[in-house]
């Protein structure tokens, strides 16, 4: 049955490594130096060490605060806890299990009769507030000693990020070690006093029956660390401000500093000795230290950096933590004994240490105290119903404001992907411009060779009918004489005819101004092919001249066309047909 019972403990340990490893590992995980994996194995395999250990400092006085004498009672303390954690870490509050714990202890102090012990308890209650202060004061001066060491060293950047891995896993081996042998009093520190009295021996060492509780306590911290605390790591290294890999190890080891002190019977006994207070050993709570440490990194970093909207979320579940879990505890010791007849520990104020009250004494009880053990359940339970109710409401709004960011952060991403396409569109106009320009620089290279060849071509036959004038010139027979200048007359008249020059001008120029004869064609349909054509070379600034001689015709004629075209066009006396063609 011991075993059955040990179950509450072992499940606190587990919801335990599943928060508290995020002050472990949660800054480097964070900062990307670390994978998950990496971190969880380190993690997992020195909490075990640090808890089977060092974990005795702690357990002694917590016990102190409220000695649960039945394993019962044990079971239904270590639960109630262990339901608050899980609870606050599936909202991602990194809260504190050493609050967890001792809300219900105290909640079995009050249900069995047990005096609180308020020196022990202010002392505990300091220590929430000193830690974090302490952990601030550690951080700080780390960083800043740690800055100043790189600033002078000035290692290769690939270098310094192998040393800052290994600097990580370093002070993370601490730092679990620390969590181990200072948390596990949160964990098994109500069994203790119900261990076995037994004795493993291992060879190399040998573990008494708190011990093993320890170890497997350690286990259960450790599994908590692999299957539920990745998604905590990442908003503790990421949710209060953005750390660097060098603020990392000096969050880190400032917080394995302070849970060392606090848990290490040498150190205090060392302080002792040389005529110093000793510090109190009792369970801190690391992710408050963790918080006060990353506060610290910046202060020295400026308060800007600080995002107190995240401080406030965990404020807020470091005070609902000993509150919820006291009233819990309360509860579930209330139906352990009544529902299943379980002792649940010694009652002062009826019951005899383990020994449940006869029947005949509840009788002679007067009324009003038959009925004070079931209205203090009921009123707990409305308390309990109603701060519920209050915690619900909170996190059904930060799961709007989280679903309204979500929306925006959607929004973002479409705005960003319409950017991208808009992009990849201007991308896609620039290459066809690219394209259309290396056309024209092509036509235009392909332009200046046909000019290149057709004055070689006119040279060349310039150059015969020279020829032909000198081999003239010297023939004496004016018959002959004759028929070569008749000859002569005809290939020159035949070289005279453009028509095929023309015609590839005439399909350019269509080419070129498609749009322009659309337009006109659409707004004069009355006018002619021909009328068409005599407003395009208007358009191009030809002379009428000119016109004649690509048209064929006589320079009167350009003009009748021209006066017919006015008339088409519906042009008054004293309108310019050139400007008004540029304008259509």
């Amino acid at each position: 049955m011991f075993f059955l019972f040990l179950t509450s403990g072992l499940f606190l340990g587990w919801s335990l490594g599943a928060n508290d490893a995020a002050n472990i590992f949660g800054t480097a995980v964070g900062s990307k130096m670390i994978r998950f994996h990496t971190a969880a194995i380190i993690a997992g395999i020195f909490v075990i060490i640090g808890a089977t250990a060092q974990g005795s400092g702690t357990t002694h006085t917590l016990s102190q605060l409220g000695s649960v004498d039945a394993v019962a009672g044990a079971f239904a303390v270590s639960l109630s806890a262990g339901i608050v954690i899980f609870f606050m870490t599936k909202y991602l509050l990194p809260v504190s299990t050493t609050q967890a714990i001792v809300g219900a202890i105290i909640g079995w102090n009050i249900f069995t009769g047990h005096t609180t012990d308020l020196s022990l308890l202010l002392t505990i209650v300091s220590s929430w507030i000193t830690s974090p202060i302490i952990g601030a004061i550690f951080s700080a001066i780390l960083f800043i000693l740690l800055r100043m060491l790189l600033k002078r060293l000035q290692i290769h950047i690939i270098i310094l990020d192998v040393y800052i891995k290994w600097a990580l896993i370093i002070v993370g081996a601490f730092g679990a070690y620390s969590l181990g042998a200072n948390n596990i009093a949160n964990i098994i520190g109500v069994f203790v006093g119900s261990a076995p009295d037994v004795v493993i021996d291992f060879g190399l060492f040998s573990l008494n029956g708190a011990q093993v509780l320890f170890l497997l306590g350690g286990i259960a911290i450790a599994i908590g660390i692999f299957t539920y605390s990745r998604k905590l790591m990442i908003e503790v290294g990421n949710g209060i401000m953005a750390l660097s890999a060098e603020a990392a190890i000096a969050v880190v080891l400032a917080q394995a500093l302070v849970l060392f002190v606090f848990s290490s019977t040498a150190f205090s006994g060392l302080l002792k000795n040389i005529g110093l207070p000793a510090v109190p050993l009792v369970p801190v709570s690391s992710s408050q230290v963790v918080v006060g440490a990353i506060m610290g990194i910046g202060l020295v970093k400026g308060i800007n950096e600080i995002r107190f909207k995240t401080i406030r979320g965990i404020a807020l579940g470091w005070v609902l933590t000993p509150v919820f879990a006291g009233l819990i505890s309360f509860l579930a010791l209330f139906f352990v004994r009544n529902l299943f007849n379980l002792n649940v520990g010694s009652e002062l104020n009826g019951t005899v240490a383990g020994t449940a009250i006869s029947p005949a004494v509840i009788e002679s009880l007067p009324q009003t105290s038959r009925h004070i053990n079931l209205i203090w359940p009921g009123i707990s339970l409305m308390v309990l119903l109603v701060l519920s109710a209050v915690v619900i409401y909170s996190f059904r709004q930060q799961k709007r404001r989280l679903v309204a960011e979500k929306e925006l952060l959607e929004k973002e991403k479409q705005y960003n992907i319409s950017q991208h396409a808009l992009t990849n569109s201007e991308i896609r106009t620039v290459q066809l411009e690219n394209v259309y320009l290396q056309n024209e620089v092509e036509n235009k290279r392909k332009e200046l060779i046909n000019y290149a060849l057709s004055i070689i071509e006119q040279k060349e036959y310039f150059e015969k009918i020279s020829e032909n004038l000198r081999s003239l010139i010297n023939e004496k027979g004016p018959e002959v004489k004759d028929e070569k200048l008749k000859k002569l007359e005809v290939e020159v008249r035949q070289r005279m005819s453009f028509n095929d020059k023309v015609e590839e001008f005439n399909i350019r120029t269509e080419r070129m101004h498609k749009d322009f004869m659309g337009r006109l064609t659409q707004l004069y349909p009355v006018l002619s092919a021909n009328d068409i054509k005599l407003a395009v070379m208007l358009r191009l600034g030809i002379s009428s001249k000119e016109i004649a001689t690509l048209l064929n015709i006589s320079p009167k004629s350009v003009e009748i066309n021209r006066y017919r075209l006015r008339k088409k066009l519906g042009l008054g006396k004293g309108a310019n047909l050139t400007q008004f063609i540029n304008n259509i």
